[in-house]
């Protein structure tokens, strides 16, 4: 049986949606295929292990859930990734064979968990960590759809300290994208910070406010007689699929956080809970387009595992316009799948083989030399050979 580290929570401000995607995965997790191993990252980045976690309702209570559940740290020792409890008397409580990060934001969708995961040299249930980090910085996104000819809205972007600086200057380039205008801190997800402008007079609190949650800020054009619609993506670079196109609705300016998580209902359903339709109501002409900027994106990222892309379609012009991805999208995008006739055990399987098959060939790829050019080494007159 394969033993599955369940990684979620952490430091964001998307916490409590990582706990709700996560618990909802692991009780779909096949468990004749699987050890479930949940591993929580606290709000101060502190690691517990232990059956409670993977009930939701024990959450409202952290104190009493940390009290029932062990302390723990992530160390490898003889070629093999435990959990190891703290103090001066460690014990190897867990052996792990793969990391599924199951976390939204900083930390843990980032790539910071994906690199941690990398130097421990195990599968990892998701993107790698650049792929991760691009998938977090709306900026660096962006400027990667500009430079493929990925079609994108137009932007402004600029650093907290810049807006400081040189306020006039850039609240000039944010007017020639004309009002209105959408403000976004760069490196959140779920709407969080996020902000439509209608008028010039708002701008500045708008982005005050974005500030508060990120140094990097970036102010897009508003796309007119907006549709927006989502695709997820299964797989890998090598093999991959694509499911049906959901269609978000939201009676606000954009899909809020409470649009995705909470919409007036109390069934913690995650993304699922959001008002949707699917398929979405568009022609096969934005269908198709939409389908191919998403395989160009999935490519020029590198994505892997699932991932979920946003887009946004212009009706009235009949035009796509990339605008991001989510590399572990809010419930994992099970009920997109649900609708190809994958369950979400089938989908979480195919996720979590697709990592151990791509470990394996990434493993056979030359990353060290056996011999050691320090070997001999005499100060600094040795490294006249090195540089030759």
């Amino acid at each position: 049986m394969i033993r599955l580290g369940v990684i979620f929570g952490g430091k964001s401000v998307e916490h409590e949606v990582s706990i709700i995607t996560a618990v909802q995965a692991m009780n779909k997790i096949d468990s004749n295929k699987y050890e479930i191993i949940p591993i929580y990252v606290t709000k101060e980045l502190e690691f517990y292990t232990g059956y409670p976690l993977r009930e939701i309702d024990n959450y409202k209570d952290l104190s009493l859930l940390k009290r029932n559940t062990k302390k723990v740290q992530i160390v490898r020792i003889n070629n093999q990734v435990y959990l190891q409890t703290l103090g001066w008397f460690k014990r190897l409580i867990k052996e792990v064979d793969v990391i599924f990060p199951i976390g939204h934001g900083s930390y843990l969708e980032d790539g910071s968990l994906q690199g941690m995961v990398k130097m421990l040299d195990i599968p990892c249930v998701s993107s790698d960590q650049l792929a991760s980090a691009i998938g977090q910085d709306k900026v660096v996104q962006k400027l990667m759809y500009k430079a493929s000819n990925i079609p994108t809205s137009n932007f402004v972007w600029f650093y907290d300290f810049e807006f400081i600086d040189n306020k006039e200057s850039i609240l000039e380039q944010i007017k020639k994208l004309n009002y209105p205008v959408i403000v976004k801190p760069a490196t959140l997800g779920s709407s969080v910070g996020i902000k439509v402008v209608k008028s010039e007079e708002e701008i500045v609190d708008a982005i005050n406010q974005a500030i508060e949650y990120d140094k990097k800020i970036i102010v897009e054009e508003v796309i007119k007689n907006l549709k927006e619609v989502n695709i997820s993506i299964l797989g890998s670079q090598e093999n991959f699929e694509l499911s049906v196109i959901e269609e978000v609705g939201s009676k606000n300016d954009f899909l809020t956080y409470e649009d995705k998580y909470i919409n007036g209902s109390k069934s913690r359903k995650g993304m699922a809970n959001s008002s949707r339709i699917i398929p979405a109501n568009i022609n096969e002409k934005l269908a198709n387009d939409v389908r191919t900027i998403a395989k160009e994106v999935y490519k020029v990222i590198g994505l892997s595992g699932v991932v979920r892309l946003d887009f946004l379609i212009d009706e009235n012009k009949e035009k796509v316009y990339m605008n991001e991805v989510n590399t572990i999208p809010g419930s994992l995008s099970f009920y997109l799948w649900d609708k190809t006739n994958k369950t979400y055990t089938e989908e979480l399987d195919e996720m979590i083989s697709t990592s151990i098959r791509e470990y394996k060939k990434e493993s056979k790829k030359i990353r060290t030399f056996k011999t050691n050019i320090l070997e001999g080494f005499s100060g600094l007159k040795g490294l006249k050979g090195i540089k030759k």
